[in-house]
């Protein structure tokens, strides 16, 4: 089984693909790796952030072959208090809200929904979003890797963990991310270095992405042993 792990953003995966082999692909912020478990092929991408980044992040995992289930992992932020920083979920419901499209992992009655938006989501938009949509969380890239995956044919899995809460307090990234979804880090550090009151959720965004990550890697892991994606899709928390 070939399986195509897409993130955004290198940090998200670095605790998973710890001692894989990485790829040289040639191309400004599209970073992959490789490695094979028992009869299984492993390919993990990270392309940037939005749908246009995930959308290159998946057709280079393609490159090295057709995929017969997709992933889609990174970090995600709170639209309800009860999601906890640090922990990873697995959503039932994928929305685009540009589209309106949904895509529905479970037919069961747990409903965890996530919601993906063109936009880095301030704390007024997650407000708005969670009455909406009635979601739990919001990310940039996972309704663009569902319906690539749908579009094949190919088995969809979701997972989410909390990097920043409902009420997180941070700069607009929007204004420092590029066309190609990447994160323009001296713009946006000239930016907080004059801004103080934004050093601390900073501080504190950076030590629960670090938590989110290694979540993300644990539950994945045990998820590969497995590879029951029904099973998985009913879960909701884990």
């Amino acid at each position: 089984m070939r399986v195509g792990i897409i993130a955004a953003l290198p940090g998200e995966l670095k605790p998973l693909v710890r001692n894989w082999e990485r790829y040289r692909s040639g191309v400004k912020g599209l970073s992959v790796w490789r490695t094979t478990r028992e009869e299984d092929e492993l390919i993990a991408v990270c392309g940037g952030m939005g749908a246009n980044a995930a959308l290159r992040a998946f057709t280079a995992a393609e490159f090295l072959g057709a995929l017969d289930l997709v992933l889609s992992v990174g970090w995600a932020g709170a639209l309800a208090p009860e999601m906890k920083t640090g922990d990873c979920y697995i959503p039932s419901e994928v929305i685009d809200a540009q589209t309106g499209e949904r895509f529905l992992l479970t037919e069961g009655k747990r409903k965890l929904r996530l919601v993906t938006t063109p936009r880095v989501a301030d704390t007024e938009e997650k407000r708005r979003l969670s009455e909406s949509y009635g979601a739990a969380l919001v990310d940039m890239e996972a309704a663009t890797v569902a319906r690539l995956a749908q579009i094949r044919g190919v088995p969809f899995c979701c997972f989410k963990a909390v990097s920043d809460a409902p009420d997180a307090k941070l700069p607009d990234l929007n204004g420092v991310i590029d066309t190609q979804g990447q994160m323009q880090m001296l713009p946006f550090l000239a930016y907080v270095a004059v801004r103080p009151g934004f050093w601390g959720s900073l501080l504190e965004l950076g030590k629960n992405s670090s938590v989110a990550a290694r979540a993300i890697a644990e539950n994945v892991n045990r998820f590969l042993m497995e590879k029951d994606v029904e099973r998985t899709n009913q879960t909701g928390a884990v």
